[in-house]
């Protein structure tokens, strides 16, 4: 029997991987959890440990990428991993392997900030968690936390979104206030 991509696909939505949408004659895949998501990209990272260096230049679009997008429903590349890396060292937020905390210093921090930590603690999502950043090999911020910090920075102006993309733009406005406020020189 030949191997065709709905075969492939078919062989994933059965293993629990993907998850499929019925829209008139089309079918749309997506994945089916953010576990999954988490998965591949763990995945992806170990894998490119030991791959052989890339050959053909890198594209703007790679470069614009690895600075910042969105993953799922949070900031990543550069400028997810300064954000974490921001908060953990002022003691805002503790990592760990299974999740994160706020603390009462990172609670004050985030509220001067304009995140209301109890309201994201009471969603019925995972409250905030490390996301193994795929283009930096470090950890930024998922979860509830995690989108609650990527929805202020879009509703103050300091990024917004390239269209049809995953590439996160940094405004002017932005660099200052992410210079300001979390002591981030994120590159124009």
């Amino acid at each position: 029997m030949p191997q065709t991509a709905s075969s492939h696909l078919a062989k994933l939505q059965g293993a629990g991987l993907l998850a499929m949408e019925k829209q008139g004659r089309h079918r749309y895949f997506r994945l089916s959890s953010p576990t999954v998501a988490a998965m591949l990209e763990s995945m992806q990272v170990v894998c490119a440990v030991d791959a052989p260096r890339r050959i053909r230049p890198e594209s703007r679009m790679d470069r614009d990428l690895r600075m910042a997008r969105s993953c799922y429903d949070h900031l990543a590349g550069v400028l997810g991993v300064s954000l974490a890396d921001a908060l953990t060292d002022r003691g805002a937020v503790d990592l760990a392997a299974d999740g994160g905390v706020v603390t009462p210093v990172g609670r004050k921090i985030l509220a001067e900030f304009g995140i209301d930590v109890d309201q994201l603690s009471q969603q019925k999502r995972c409250f905030c968690r490390p996301c193994l950043d795929w283009s930096e090999r470090r950890h930024h911020i998922a979860g509830a936390l995690g989108k609650g910090l990527s929805d202020r920075l879009f509703d103050l102006g300091w990024v917004e979104r390239i269209r049809d993309s995953r590439v996160i733009r940094v405004t002017p406005e932005g660099r200052r206030g992410l210079k300001k406020t979390f002591a981030i020189d994120h590159p124009a």
